[in-house]
């Protein structure tokens, strides 16, 4: 097996973010440094930083994050963190991906590295779906910037699906699909068409879906889940 791979199946990190520490002569491999590319199996003694790596048994939960916490392990600040809202003793354990600190809804923790660069990773396209609360109403027409690719910090967003569930004079309710991620996209977008995103809230991942999970609770993924994630 590739050593970023088995770096990221360890739950090290990324297998991009392996690759930088095997560059920085971070990894070694039966007392030798590591070279890029290089094939590893469960016989080596295999050091990052001069700490063992021990294979491990990776874990998957679904988070359902409320607003005010950030998709962080620890915080400067001294803000919440999606940690918090983890079980006890859980241990090592990421966010895959973000949500800002205003937005809620599916959150992916995992300690699978390779699983978190794949649901991550433009390249994938994994279809992430969102609701969005706009303030007054808006016609299906006037998504269609947004639908064919709109300009926000100048770049223009990939084409997406976004259509109207709910609308009255106060607010509208809107579904809206994408495959990037980029930092307060969704709220770019509503932005440049004069429209500001009141509530954000993912809701799907594929077609995997926050069914029966309360706010702030999390649950740990099936086998069968844990294999769907992996197959997009």
């Amino acid at each position: 097996m590739r050593i970023n791979k088995f770096l990221a199946s360890a739950g090290v990190a990324s297998r991009r973010e392996c690759d930088v520490l095997v560059a920085n002569g971070k990894i070694t491999v039966n007392g030798k440094v590591a070279s890029l590319g290089c094939d590893v199996n469960d016989s080596d003694e295999i050091f990052v930083d001069g700490k063992k790596v021990v294979p491990q048994k990776n874990e998957y939960y679904i988070l359902n994050k409320p607003k005010g916490y950030i998709c962080a392990v620890s915080d400067d600040k001294g803000r919440k963190t999606v940690m918090d809202l983890m079980p006890e003793n859980i241990g090592r354990i990421y966010p895959v991906g973000r949500l800002d600190y205003d937005s809620e809804g599916l959150l992916i923790m995992t300690t699978d590295g390779e699983l978190a660069q794949k649901l991550t990773h433009p390249s994938h396209e994994v279809p992430k779906t969102y609701l969005v609360k706009i303030e007054g109403t808006i016609t299906e027409a006037a998504l269609n910037p947004i639908r064919s690719g709109i300009e926000i910090d100048g770049f223009v967003t990939k084409k997406c699906k976004a259509h109207i569930v709910e609308t009255n004079k106060s607010y509208t309710k809107i579904h809206i699909t994408i495959a990037e991620g980029k930092n307060r996209e969704i709220r770019k977008m509503f932005e440049a068409i004069g429209k500001e995103v009141v509530l954000l809230k993912r809701i799907k991942l594929g077609e995997l879906t926050l069914k029966g999970l309360d706010r702030g609770a999390c649950r740990k993924l099936t086998k069968q889940e844990v294999e769907y994630l992996k197959s997009l």
